[in-house]
């Protein structure tokens, strides 16, 4: 570690520890340490833009006080030194130098599935086609961590299959690289104290609980008692102060249950500090072009979502809905890619087509895949960044990509053609980009309308 790097995180440390013993006061101090801290423009403007919405006794005070109250101190600076000082103050701008030098995106998280094994059997399962045998082996992970630091990268997020299959390798993964911040989105049945215990001691890992609503819902894709075990998981994780979210996929049969009120206060009650939210895709297990949300359904979960920042104090992140703060497409190399058990290294966890495997190359010449190459050059696939996926927005661009860069199914049973993929979600694809162009289209109309009322 570099005398810089020491001082940016004894300062990030001693300054959280000062801001939880009196949260309510000292919130001052710790945005004005961070606005020092970033050295990029835009990190610059993003913590001023906190520091603007933390001025005033909102949701996001509250949920500010809330975190720095009930987080372990261990688990709180871990993340905080690991997330804002590495992998974005120090990471971002490493990252940026060493796409001039490739030639080439470097992204900004690593999403690595280290086994396809799973303990559930859930009904569409994005990854329900891959071979359940395949393992990254831990000293293959080992060194594609070791290569992703040299980039720059230290945001590391983890699926499967089930992750925790491995939670002994994970826990051992996250001691031995305790400058990068992990996150692993998990079923949350083979969450125990030992684990817990583990979370709390290495302090850099954090737990995204898959589900599908509340318990009905959420026993009815994956298996009954599922829902019980993940709120017994996550109060585990409250005694010990261990920072956790949820993860949740909407669907044609669950999309007002998970975009309602209650549904999200009750993540808020059971601590979850942040919600992602992942509309289904028809890849997979059982794919099924009749259980996506529809398009109305997306803009109802578009509206609820930004309704609920405005409201509830948690940290909500839509994958698709948020094309606008991602300016498009985030996946692909720009900002993050997948590498799956096989070590096939796929543009996203939806997209099963690779050119490349870890096994074989480094982290850096997989970087400049003809796939991912094919798909920067492309970038954004629409002008409307609610349209931003290649895959259920813009389909017929993933069938160009695919045939261009001589790029081959990932899928180990049944092989998805991409024009015949294209063809089957073009209606979707359309009809959502009708909606999708009228919510933009009003949204700057308002603008302008604001902007001219201001004038005056």
């Amino acid at each position: 570690m570099s005398v810089g790097d020491f001082v940016r995180h004894q300062t990030i440390i001693q300054t959280l520890n000062y801001a939880a013993s009196d949260p309510e006061h000292n919130l001052d101090k710790l945005l004005n340490i961070a606005e020092k801290l970033a050295g990029d423009p835009g990190h610059k403007q993003n913590v001023a833009a906190v520091k603007k919405a933390l001025a005033r006794d909102n949701h996001w005070k509250k949920f500010t006080v809330n975190l720095l109250k009930k987080a372990n101190p261990n688990v709180r600076n871990r993340l905080a030194v690991n997330f804002l000082a590495n992998a974005t103050f120090k990471g971002v701008p490493q990252q940026h130098q060493m796409q001039k030098e490739l030639g080439c995106a470097v992204p900004f998280a690593l999403l690595i599935d280290p086994t396809s094994a799973c303990n559930l059997n859930c009904t569409g399962c994005w990854a329900g086609e891959y071979e359940k045998s395949n393992n990254l082996e831990t000293e293959l992970i080992e060194r594609i961590l070791n290569e992703a630091r040299e980039l720059g990268i230290y945001f590391i997020v983890l699926s499967g299959g089930e992750p925790l299959v491995r939670k002994e390798d994970l826990l051992y993964l996250a001691r031995k690289f305790n400058d990068m911040a992990f996150l692993a989105f998990t079923n949350g049945t083979l969450v125990d104290e030992k684990f817990a215990d583990g979370l709390a001691e290495a302090g850099n890992f954090t737990l995204a609980f898959s589900l599908e609503g509340f318990a009905e819902s959420t026993d009815a894709r994956r298996v009954k008692g599922v829902f019980e075990k993940i709120m017994q998981a996550m109060d585990l994780l409250n005694e010990r102060g261990v920072i956790f979210g949820a993860s949740t996929t909407y669907t044609r049969h669950n999309t007002e249950e998970v975009g309602s009120e209650a549904y999200v206060d009750m993540l808020i009650d059971k601590g979850c500090a942040y919600s992602w939210y992942f509309t289904y895709v028809p890849v997979g297990r059982q794919a099924d072009l009749e259980m996506m949300a529809t398009p109305a359904q997306r803009a109802f979960m578009y509206r609820q979502i930004n309704k609920f920042r405005q409201s509830k104090p948690i940290l909500i992140i839509d994958f698709w809905n948020d094309g606008e703060t991602s300016h498009g497409c985030i996946a692909g190399g720009r900002r993050y890619l997948h590498i799956n058990a096989a070590g096939d290294v796929e543009p996203c966890a939806f997209i099963h087509y690779a050119n490349e495997n870890i096994r074989g190359k480094s982290l850096r010449e997989v970087l400049a895949s003809p796939l991912f190459a094919a798909y920067q050059k492309r970038l954004p696939f629409n002008e409307n960044h609610l349209r931003p996926c290649p895959l259920i927005d813009n389909p017929e661009t993933l069938a160009e990509m695919v045939a261009e860069s001589g790029a081959h199914s990932t899928q180990q049973h049944t092989q998805q053609d991409p024009e015949e993929l294209a063809r089957a979600l073009s209606s979707y694809a359309e009809e959502w980009g009708r909606i999708a162009d009228e919510i933009k289209n009003a949204s700057a109309s308002e603008t302008k309308e604001q902007c001219r009322m201001t004038a005056n």
